[in-house]
């Protein structure tokens, strides 16, 4: 590809999914610019990296580029897409250049709706820890080394497939995951359920015959599909139908240990840096590929006790005080469907018995908010004070029926939680601060810029010595 291609051009770049890229390809040695409409930590890194980075979309931007790499939130009158086909510059989907660096490795491939994150990260640590040396691109950054992408030595490529848009289907990995499928992105599929589950079936017979697929069986839909795959399944769960399954699972604290049993295997004990069920669902699906990949147990075991976490995923900051002089603790983490924030109000509460649990949320996209609607009805009213952030559009039109003040006022008519609205981070912060009592757990939550409110809160407040944990 290098000897066609000089220079690529990412519209979005500082996106989960592109910067991972980006990060590979000027590791490879290839020229990459991009543009993005603010500076972030991944731009920040990709700069100094020596990408060439423009914080605005700009027909300009996209002079003397050899390929333009896009991803499926980039609306279709973007200037610089339109540009670039203009002027027959190739526009390639970011799945579509993943798929590309796919295809000089085995690929190993990790989709679900929920966990995807954490379980590629989990398998690229288990690799690691192996000294195979693998290339990894994961929608976000090993709290360890800060990086979301890093090109290896080794055969091969872990890397998240992802389902929003189908783009999963592009990709052809010697081994696969599927954590589980839930009710997210039907716009991409009619608003049709069985479409959706159609593709994941679809995407594991992206396999060739001989190669197994992991797929954690606790997920009612994902035993659902199971009859119409055709190709040799690794169960994972917590009950004894499965092939490998945790059993004795208990939480102290932040760390939850368990025992793994898998049939033939002698059985062996796992203690996960992490709190929370469905990280002991992550790690079995992890230890299901590195089975698959004939990884020694100990290098496993040691591992997942070593593992450091993920940027925003359950990312605890234990010691903060405020202005007022109250202590607390903050968690960070990226959740936004209803199911990924009942899991981690759950951690929280299994980690963190008795203290008051404030919840700071921002709902990421009106669709979203629409369809699921009733859910997130039911699950926010499970803390003690919630402050609501204006929906996070990432790029959509407004649904006035679908706004965060249409859903702060039908949480309030269920006569269980007074939810508070806020205009902007700003507003949030000053109502958090004035609400705050000694040892509460403020929970940060959404994929859109409320990531910026935790760091201004530990930015101002982190003033003791900090303990950072990670699920």
């Amino acid at each position: 590809m290098r000897s066609k291609i000089r220079i690529v051009h990412f519209v979005g770049i500082g996106g989960s999914g592109m910067s991972g890229i980006a990060e590979v390809l000027l590791t490879q040695g290839f020229s990459v610019q991009g543009s993005d409409i603010e500076e972030t930590s991944s731009t920040i890194r990709l700069k100094g990296l020596g990408a060439k980075i423009f914080f605005e979309h700009s027909e300009k931007n996209i002079f003397g580029a050899d390929v333009c790499v896009v991803s499926s939130a980039i609306q279709s009158n973007n200037p610089e897409l339109i540009a670039a086909r203009r002027v027959k510059i190739p526009v390639v989907p970011r799945a579509l250049m993943l798929a590309e660096l796919m295809r000089f490795k085995k690929g190993v491939a990790i989709a679900g709706s929920h966990g995807k994150t954490t379980t590629t990260s989990l398998v690229a640590n288990i690799l690691a820890s192996s000294n195979l040396d693998p290339t990894y691109v994961i929608g976000g950054k090993l709290s360890g080394v800060g990086l979301g992408a890093r090109l290896g030595c080794g055969e091969f490529l872990v890397a998240e497939a992802d389902e929003s848009d189908g783009s999963f289907l592009n990709l052809s990995p010697i081994i696969a995951a599927v954590t589980n499928i839930d009710h997210d992105h039907l716009d991409y599929y009619d608003h049709d359920f069985a479409l959706l589950k159609q593709a994941f079936i679809s995407f594991i017979h992206r396999l060739p015959f001989y190669s197994s697929v992991i797929l954690c069986i606790e997920d009612p839909n994902i035993r659902e599909i199971i009859p119409f795959i055709s190709r040799p399944i690794v169960r994972v769960g917590l009950t004894k139908e499965a092939d490998i399954r945790a059993k004795n699972i208990h939480q102290s604290g932040l760390t939850t240990s368990f025992t793994v049993e898998q049939k033939n295997f002698k059985e062996f004990d796992i203690s996960l840096p992490m709190p929370g069920l469905h990280n002991v669902l992550n790690s079995l699906v992890a230890i299901g590929i590195a089975k698959e990949l004939e990884i020694d147990t100990n290098m496993i075991q040691k591992s997942l006790d070593n593992f450091t976490g993920v940027d925003r995923r359950f990312q605890f900051y234990k010691k903060m005080i405020a202005p007022n002089g109250k202590r607390f603790s903050l968690v960070d983490d990226y959740g936004h469907h209803p199911t990924e924030i009942r899991a981690t109000l759950n951690a929280c509460k299994a980690s963190f018995p008795n203290r008051r649990l404030i919840l700071v949320f921002q709902p990421h996209r009106f669709s979203r908010t629409r369809d699921l609607f009733e859910d997130f009805v039911r699950v926010l009213v499970n803390v003690d004070i919630l402050i609501l952030l204006k929906v996070y559009p990432a790029g959509e039109e407004v649904i006035p029926s679908a706004d965060s003040k249409v859903l702060a006022r039908t949480i309030r008519l269920s006569r269980r939680l007074d939810p508070i609205f806020s205009e902007s981070i700003d507003e949030a912060i000053s109502i958090l601060l004035s609400t705050l009592q000694d040892e509460d757990i403020v929970l940060v939550m959404g994929a859109g810029s409320v990531g910026n409110l935790s760091k201004i809160l530990v930015s101002r407040f982190n003033q003791l010595h900090q303990e950072v944990s990670n699920g």
